[in-house]
């Protein structure tokens, strides 16, 4: 391997291992949540259960997190690995979505204004932030899915060994079947 190329796939793999343990503690809040009975009254009593508000509290900062380490380092760092060149965020997206990794970029931009709406929406509508929430839970799987694209796309595309890469993420709903 060329050594200009060993630095950019060093911290690609050690990014994609970062992602990996988010996209885990993710899924656990992710389970956590799904278990419980979301509706409007859930919602107006977070101000008396602390334990529910930290439970809504970690995935939606899990949620964003690896939102933004996959946006703003993993995309980029897979690039560079493959020897090209990042652009702005959207052309690293769109370029993600070319080469079969993010199933889509407009999804993807959805999600990032979701979270975004996620951080204050459940102090003024509780009914909107339900379906947010909701669809938050959604796009938590499209975010582990992608994890699992670009893993795979590491072996085929890059060569590396499975046992070298960090596990493929086993999504909230597959849990119940193992």
């Amino acid at each position: 391997m060329s050594s200009t190329l060993a630095l950019p796939i060093t911290r690609f793999l050690h990014t994609l291992e970062i992602v990996a343990k988010e996209g885990k503690h993710l899924s656990y809040s992710w389970t956590k949540l799904s278990n419980q009975t979301i509706d409007v009254e859930w919602v107006i009593g977070l101000e008396q259960k602390p334990a529910c508000a930290e439970q809504l509290e970690a995935f939606v900062s899990r949620f964003g997190r690896m939102q933004d380490t996959m946006a703003d380092k993993l995309f980029p760092r897979w690039l560079l690995a493959l020897a090209e060149v990042p652009g702005s965020q959207i052309e690293t997206l769109n370029r993600a979505e070319r080469l079969g990794v993010l199933t889509s970029t407009e999804r993807w931009l959805e999600a990032r204004n979701l979270r975004n709406r996620l951080v204050h929406e459940y102090m003024t509508d509780p009914t909107r932030f339900i379906e947010d929430l909701a669809l938050a839970q959604e796009y938590s799987l499209m975010l582990m899915e992608t994890y699992n694209r670009l893993r795979q796309d590491a072996m085929t595309r890059m060569g590396h060994k499975q046992e070298s890469l960090p596990e493929e993420l086993t999504l909230p709903g597959q849990l119940k079947n193992r």
